[in-house]
């Protein structure tokens, strides 16, 4: 009997029209991106808070947001050495799972000793190694479930997304609320916690993929096996690149990949001022205190947020049950485990927040905006993309480059009372929705566009080659908004704030130009793949 989706039997039984599987793979994913960002989400703050009286470490805001950078940089290059490390070697599952572990580990060392720089860093060193083995081969997986490229293979894919953003949603969320409220290392804590349990749902259902990725078979020792990857990925390489210089179809496609990879830095540079420069000035230049109707108005705003997500969530949760209790139970239990602590943590949150008097917004939870207007925007832009509308990917790329300027903009117009040099200031929690709102139109635009042009301009050959590269741009993108974002207490001191957004204002709308003007040439270039 032939199946109509990879891997075993029970996982020819779908929910919402898809495989089961691809659910068991989506909150897997859901809970490492809680820990991702609940994690991301602390880390500038808990860097600069007080030693005395708010438990941080009292770095100087430029400290934070370099050692910010490298770790939202690293985060980039590790996944190109752990697909490799997988395809060779381990495979994808138990890639992930090692990759999992590693970062809940990662995670125990920051709760249980923030005060101590060596659990501290080499928390950070886990997450970091431990998100290169799982990041790239968790989506390997996902794409062998299918067993055609059509749109089928799509909409799974755009179902694996919502899971990225609802676990990023709730781990901001929650996490950021119980560090900045109860302490750091509970926050920090917290993320772990889920990681874990990701990785035991995945560990204990992961026959359902049957023999979708397994490790390669292993009948010479380790060594001879990374000798010859390392020589097989050299020829591979070199024979791709033979080719590729003798078509000039194909050179002149490789050259668009190449434009597009420099332009999505200016992008991504400026976009993650989001964990850095941009929580600082929600922490510090930002009025987050609410009173009367307001503060009500908030909390059952931020309830709806939180309740209504999770219970679509828990409900597709149900639905896996239905299919997959009987044959992995215990992935199950544990998976429904991990959903009553989160309710119960929601549920604990929502009630201290409706018994104070006033609304204090959380500097942390300005980040869910980002996932929010995601979810909210992504099947408008998709039937735009779909429609006569829809602009040619290069125009669609200054279309993001500008309203990702705009967004900082906002932020510039609404900082230019900030006096000089100032360490805080009470400006309109208006100025950040909206700037959230700009950026994530930009990311709309950029973030899925530029990776499907990847895949469609590049030869066969040279696909995972490109994806490299475009691994790369972005390592140089966070690293860069790091070092960037920590002039901003120079900057602030003899130009003002208004000033330090400006930069983010000015360049990437200038590179949005750039984009414009070389659209024809771009699309010439392209020969046909629109």
């Amino acid at each position: 009997m032939e199946f109509k989706y990879g891997g075993s039997e029970t996982n020819q039984r779908t929910v919402l029209g898809h495989p089961s599987g691809l659910f068991v793979l989506f909150f897997t994913e859901m809970w490492e991106r809680f820990s991702y960002y609940g994690m991301r989400a602390l880390l500038v703050l808990f860097l600069t808070a007080a030693i005395l009286g708010e438990g941080g470490w009292g770095w100087e805001r430029s400290e934070a947001l370099i050692l910010y950078g490298w770790y939202t940089g690293l985060v980039y290059i590790t996944p190109i050495i752990g697909g490799f490390i997988a395809d060779k070697i381990m495979g994808y599952r138990n890639a992930v799972v090692l990759g999992a572990f590693l970062m809940t580990l990662g995670h125990a060392s920051m709760a249980l000793e923030v005060t101590a720089d060596l659990f501290f860093y080499a928390g950070l060193g886990l997450l970091i190694i431990g998100n290169g083995l799982f990041k790239p081969n968790i989506s390997s997986i996902v794409g062998q479930l299918y067993k055609t490229q059509g749109k089928e293979k799509d909409a799974g894919y755009t179902i694996f997304y919502m899971g990225i953003n609802a676990g990023a949603f709730l781990g901001i969320g929650l996490c950021g609320y119980i560090g900045e409220t109860v302490g750091w290392h509970y926050g920090f804590g917290l993320a772990g916690i889920f990681m874990f349990f990701g990785m035991l749902q995945f560990y204990f259902a992961q026959k359902i993929f049957g023999n979708i990725g397994l490790k390669p078979n292993q009948t010479d020792d380790l060594d001879d096996v990374v000798e010859d990857a390392v020589e097989d990925m050299k020829d591979h390489v070199e024979d791709a690149m033979d080719e590729a210089n003798k078509s000039k179809v194909v050179s002149d496609r490789l050259k668009v990949i190449g434009v597009f990879a420099f332009f999505t830095v200016f992008f991504w540079w400026a976009f993650e001022q989001a964990g850095g420069s941009m929580t600082i000035f929600a922490a510090d230049y930002t009025d987050r205190l609410l009173e009367g109707s307001g503060a009500m108005t908030f909390k059952v705003v931020n309830a709806v947020l939180t309740v209504v997500p999770l219970m679509i969530i828990t409900y597709v949760l149900y639905l896996l049950f239905k299919q997959t209790f009987a044959k992995y139970a215990l992935s199950n239990i544990l998976l429904g485990s991990s959903f009553v602590i989160i309710w119960g943590i929601v549920i604990w949150m929502l009630k201290n927040e409706f018994s104070a008097d006033i609304a204090e917004v959380k500097a942390s939870w300005f980040g869910i905006l980002n996932s929010f207007f995601i979810i909210a925007f992504a099947p408008l832009f998709s039937k735009i993309w779909t429609s006569k509308y829809n602009p040619s990917g290069p125009v669609k790329f200054a279309i993001g480059l500008m309203l990702l300027g705009l967004g900082f903009a906002i932020l510039a117009f609404g900082s230019m009372g900030i006096p000089l040099g100032a360490k805080t200031a009470s400006v309109s929690m208006i100025f950040l929705v909206l700037a959230y709102l700009f950026h994530t139109l930009g990311e709309l635009c950029i973030s899925p566009v530029g990776l499907s042009y990847v895949s469609k301009l590049a030869p066969l050959k040279l696909v995972g080659l490109m994806f490299g590269v475009w691994f790369v741009a972005n390592f140089i993108a966070n690293l860069t908004a790091g070092w960037t974002g920590s002039y901003i207490d120079p900057i602030v001191e003899e130009y003002g704030m208004s000033t330090f957004f400006l930069i983010f204002t000015l360049i990437p709308v200038g590179a949005g130009i750039v984009m414009l003007i070389l659209n024809k040439t771009l699309i010439r270039m392209m020969h046909g793949i629109r």
